[in-house]
């Protein structure tokens, strides 16, 4: 809105040159989300306390986690808020690349208050039934795959860069659209399934944005793009306004979702959160460079199917003492803070790896 409304009056007035800067704008859509979170956090865990909207631990966990319960859930409505309405302020809405990152992350938001709706107010433990929850986000991946390939050259739009590797590409032609769904399905489900111990989740999504945010400035940068041997996506540069949104509102509710949590964002935030995760990565042509920056969630991922497939073929032995990942720690003597703490520096790590193979490209 900012762009729109005061970028014209540069041509009378220098002072709001200022904002056509990407840089700009996106240091003050992290500066603006941070605030938003700051300000209403306390408020809104207020809120969910006098509504009884509490977290319901599943028993089936670790059983100290059983203190949890109660604990404000659903705040990944403040999550949402922080980061949308930054977005709005700072970012060129007539950017197409911009509007399609705020439908994934309300989408698949919604289909996450939803099922949280039905865990704690209708008292559902399950939620959401599975089979309804995967045709929405099948249905965001459609959608989003077949804008890009439809609405665009799609000879272009279905290639994908090779990490670590110069000038290699996959052409998936008709199969972009189905890599569009599994990427983004996957990505909001493994997010979701790293949201299990306070502050992990959003943690190591406000690390992954923050990389993906440096990546869509660079691939929005004719100059940067060329020096880096990147595709240059003009539009993709205005992504980093949204990325550096998502990197305040995470920052700002980590404030109050570090261990000892005041509240959870529940899958409210989590599903957005991959689910936006994915479509940036989708939309600077890195998806699978998302395998490296989101290492962790792909581990906690393949945690569970593995353990669910070892379960079935040797008739009930486990490959890990619990699944997810960061509940096999727990279990092996690890403290919650150690495996947080301990899953960030990895993803520290994996980011840092992430990022270096831009340049060896």
């Amino acid at each position: 809105m900012f762009y729109h409304l005061l970028f014209p009056l540069s041509e009378h007035y220098a002072l709001f040159n200022v904002f056509k800067y990407i840089t700009f704008r996106s240091a003050y859509a992290t500066v603006t989300a941070l605030l938003i979170s700051f300000i209403f956090g306390g408020w809104v865990i207020r809120k969910l306390e006098q509504m009884q909207i509490g977290e319901t631990i599943d028993t089936d966990g670790p059983q100290h986690h059983q203190k949890k319960s109660g604990t404000p859930t659903m705040g990944g409505v403040l999550v949402l808020t922080a980061i949308v309405i930054p977005t709005l302020l700072w970012a060129d809405l007539s950017n197409r690349m911009v509007l399609l990152a705020l439908l994934g992350t309300v989408w698949m938001g919604v289909i996450g208050f939803i099922d949280d709706y039905l865990k704690v107010v209708k008292k559902r433990p399950k939620g959401m039934i599975g089979r309804f929850k995967l045709v929405g986000q099948v249905s965001y991946g459609l959608i989003l795959g077949s804008i890009l390939y439809f609405g665009g050259n799609g000879d272009f739009v279905a290639h994908t860069s090779v990490p670590f590797l110069k000038d290699v590409f996959i052409n998936w032609g008709w199969f972009y659209i189905p890599l569009v769904i599994l990427v983004v399905t996957g990505t909001s489900n493994a997010v979701n399934l790293a949201d299990g111990l306070d502050g992990l989740a959003i943690g190591l999504s406000s690390l992954a944005f923050a990389g993906y945010a440096v990546i869509a400035y660079l691939t929005g940068h004719a100059v940067f793009a060329d020096y880096l041997n990147l595709l240059n996506l003009p539009e993709a540069g205005e992504l980093t306004v949204y990325c550096a949104a998502v990197v305040g509102a995470g920052i700002g509710f980590l404030w109050f979702n570090a261990h000892p949590a005041r509240i959870f964002m529940g899958d409210t935030g989590s599903l957005a959160l991959g689910g936006a995760l994915g479509t940036v990565a989708i939309l600077v042509k890195k998806e699978f460079l998302l395998v490296v920056i989101g290492g962790m969630f792909v581990a906690e991922a393949l945690s569970v199917m593995a353990q669910v497939t070892w379960f079935k073929r040797t008739g009930g032995k486990r490959l890990f003492r619990m699944a997810p990942l960061h509940h096999h720690f727990e279990l092996t003597g690890w403290s919650e803070t150690q495996v947080v703490v301990r899953f960030w520096i990895i993803g520290v790590l994996l980011l840092l790896l992430g990022m270096s193979s831009i340049k060896l490209q």
